[in-house]
């Protein structure tokens, strides 16, 4: 499954993996939300919401695509947020890993907070 997530200043596509959140999310596309953004990380609200679960990891790699249970949110990390030691991407919470970004993350520092975020079938 593939995805493709666009704002005012770009877009980016992503691999997603066979999980449940996935097929969750995969489910409810196209979504449109509202980015906001801590440190290194673009975070925004979507319909779906599903419980923890199993390897939910905290710290990832940049690029990661993570759905933050606790906020029914994706999170998608490129770099240190405020709670990072050193140069880790360290989301606020465990976080459902659920796909990686296709390509370089760091396409999205052009993400503002407030700027329309619309998630699709790639």
């Amino acid at each position: 499954m593939r995805i493709r997530i666009l704002w005012p200043a770009g877009q980016a596509t992503a691999t997603l993996a066979a999980t449940p959140t996935a097929d969750a999310l995969w489910a409810e596309l196209p979504i449109s939300s509202t980015a906001s953004t801590w440190g290194e990380e673009v975070y925004f609200g979507t319909p779906v919401s599903v419980p923890r679960e199993d390897g939910a990891r905290q710290v990832v790699e940049p690029g990661t695509v993570a759905f933050w249970t606790d906020g029914d949110s994706l999170a998608l990390p490129y770099g240190p947020t405020p709670i990072s030691h050193g140069g880790e991407c360290r989301l606020a919470s465990p976080c459902n890993v659920i796909g990686a970004l296709d390509g370089d993350a760091r396409v999205l520092r052009t993400v503002r907070p407030g700027d329309p975020i619309r998630v699709e079938r790639a």
